[in-house]
């Protein structure tokens, strides 16, 4: 008989959003029994997990979403009462070289996972609740004004974004047909510690402290809307614990940035935390060729979350990218294992 008042399933817990939800629900609902599931492909970390590993409330298990069987032995092993699917692969330059990729992952190990919750919970879905967590490209693109809201329609314009689109439907088709109780969210750019540094910020930073080239798309004048993936964190328990059934919320930082904008503040900032002369990282600025079905604009209007359920974010962009700087400044040897593909043997050192 399980001591825990509760047990939560986080799918891509070992990934750069998942760990530090994974981390908040290890450290804030002691009573929670939180299993965390990843394959551990590229993006997945356990590193990014070694300071909440030995907490008795913490499980990890190496499972594919494209294992059905193996889902199903996951579910009825640990009957949790709560999913929360973050496992996706989630890089659009990587969609464009590789779209099956993105469609097996996004969309069948999604639906995979619904008929895995389904079945476990064989219609009764009382305390059961499956959050879908996903992103604000479904949308496509926005012109100079306007915002997302939660009724913008789809309208996605790569192969991630389209995968995320359909993972999103068959989520709320599995709630029309068969009474599946879900809630979604669709956050915009997330960033902080832990980020793999294939993605904008922390290749910028990484590529300051090697002297190489910082790469920005076409003219850099494309837009989007930051959040610290902290307070990603932080609505995502809220949205779990006190969302409507059914209900999407869109998770947006109220704070816009054109790409040469982030790039530059990031520079300055690099220069004044290592030490290096002002204005001699924006010297390795590239402008690079843009890539296809480029989506100009993001950004998300949150007032439906902040309205509804309380939530606000708890730093600014400048603050957090303050911090996240400082923390890659900190874990040199993460960055290290990340980008020398050390890090894949943790698993094996710790597990096997």
């Amino acid at each position: 008989m399980s001591t825990f008042r509760k047990t939560i399933l986080i799918t891509g817990g070992a990934g750069f959003i998942g760990s530090h939800v994974v981390r908040l629900f290890v450290r804030n609902h002691p009573d929670y029994l939180v299993v965390n599931l990843d394959a551990l492909t590229y993006a997945g970390n356990l590193e990014n997990l070694k300071d909440v590993e030995d907490a008795p409330n913490y499980l990890f298990v190496k499972e594919n979403l494209l294992n059905a069987e193996g889902l199903d032995r996951v579910m009825e092993t640990h009957r949790p009462d709560g999913i929360i699917h973050l496992a996706a692969e989630s890089h659009v330059d990587r969609s464009i070289s590789s779209p099956l990729d993105f469609v097996y992952t996004n969309v069948i190990g999604t639906v995979n996972l619904l008929n895995a919750a389904k079945k476990c919970w064989d219609g009764q879905f009382d305390g059961k609740r499956f959050y879908h967590v996903s992103t604000d490209e479904v949308y496509g693109t926005l012109g100079a004004t306007g915002l997302f809201t939660e009724e913008t329609p789809y309208d996605p314009h790569s192969p991630y974004s389209a995968s995320k689109a359909a993972s999103d439907h068959f989520v709320r088709a599995y709630g029309d047909t068969y009474g599946l109780p879900f809630v979604l969210s669709n956050c915009s750019n997330n960033y902080g510690p832990h980020h793999f540094p294939e993605k904008l910020i922390p290749l910028m930073i990484n590529n300051v402290l090697k002297g190489k080239p910082l790469p920005v798309y076409g003219d850099g004048k494309y837009t989007r809307d930051w959040l610290f993936v902290k307070d990603h964190a932080l609505a995502i328990d809220l949205i779990y614990h006190k969302g409507a059934t059914g209900a999407t919320y869109n998770i947006g930082g109220f704070n816009e940035w054109q790409n040469i904008d982030l790039v530059r503040l990031l520079c300055r900032l690099m220069d004044q935390k290592t030490g290096r002369p002002e204005g001699s990282s924006e010297e390795l600025i590239t402008y690079v060729k843009d890539r296809p079905g480029h989506d100009l604009r993001y950004a998300i209007d949150a007032t439906k979350l902040k309205s509804e359920l309380g939530w606000t974010p708890t730093v600014t962009f400048e603050e957090g990218l303050s911090q996240t700087i400082d923390w890659y400044l900190e874990n040199g040897a993460w960055l290290e294992h990340v980008t020398s593909g050390a890090y894949q043997d943790y698993y094996a050192q710790q597990y096997v």
